[in-house]
């Protein structure tokens, strides 16, 4: 009796070491898929052509994170995550729009760095006949595209060399707003603008336009590409290990060849 009762109790605990053991792999899962991660990372139109060219050395070193991004005006952007949007990086092109974030408490501490600078260049369609070689030329333009101020860093900084001149009031009825610094640039091309204010890294990318003027610095407020790791990031490390990407040795080397300046 004794003897049925052991065997009884052993086969009961070998069954539980079996359910025990078919369920463990239906909880836990396989560990290489806990490795990986999905990064959102959202930025400035203007950043759009230098990140996609700089993803394969992240990728690279990173294969077990994947990038997605989300590229418009740095306004937009910042609104977005305001609203919830689930992003773990961002790239704004002016501090205003990281300075907004950070005072709603929704950077994560200790992750925010200054990453580039840029120029401020005024631009013209190749075939333009106007001979525009300065900003206070302007006067002579019939329409020109700059970014919507409110929104797009770049029409912020526009306006304010435009004010600085003392042209602002000339000038206000022959704005063409864009959207972003791309739609700025896409409006020049096409000619149906006579003139418009992107970044240089923006100008270097087209054949279609010409660059007539160069902004002097002390004509706008400094142009600062922030980026940080928001705090909502559900893959904070992976977020953090790319921001540390975009500062290397690398990536700096990189983003110079498309014409940034880099800290």
């Amino acid at each position: 009796m004794k003897r049925r009762k052991v065997l009884l109790l052993m086969a009961i605990a070998a069954g539980a070491g079996l359910v025990s053991m078919a369920i463990a792999p239906r909880l836990f899962g396989p560990p290489s898929a806990q490795a990986n991660s999905t990064l959102l990372v959202s930025a400035a139109a203007s950043l759009q052509t230098a990140l996609k060219a700089i993803e394969p050395r992240f990728a690279q070193a990173n294969p077990s994170v994947k990038l997605t991004y989300n590229f418009g005006s740095s306004g937009a952007l910042q609104q977005q995550i305001e609203q919830g949007a689930p992003v773990d990086v961002f790239v704004s092109a002016a501090q205003k729009q990281m300075n907004a974030l950070q005072g709603k408490g929704l950077i994560l501490n200790g992750t925010r760095r200054n990453l580039l600078s840029n120029r401020l260049v005024l631009i013209v369609p190749l075939n333009s006949t106007l001979g525009l070689s300065g900003f206070r030329q302007l006067v002579k333009a019939n329409k020109i595209a700059v970014g919507e101020p409110r929104s797009v860093p770049v029409g912020q900084y526009a306006e304010e060399v435009f004010k600085n001149l003392g042209l602002l009031g000339q000038l206000k009825s022959k704005l063409v707003f864009g959207n972003n610094v791309r739609s700025v640039l896409s409006a020049v091309e096409s000619g149906n603008v006579d003139a418009g204010v992107v970044y240089r890294t923006d100008a270097k990318l087209s054949n279609r336009i010409k660059q007539a003027a160069i902004a002097p610095t002390r004509l706008h407020s400094p142009i600062i590409y922030p980026v940080a790791v928001l705090k909502g990031s559900k893959n904070a490390a992976a977020a953090k290990a790319y921001v540390q990407f975009l500062s290397s040795d690398a990536a700096k080397t990189a983003f110079r060849a498309y014409g940034f300046g880099t800290p």
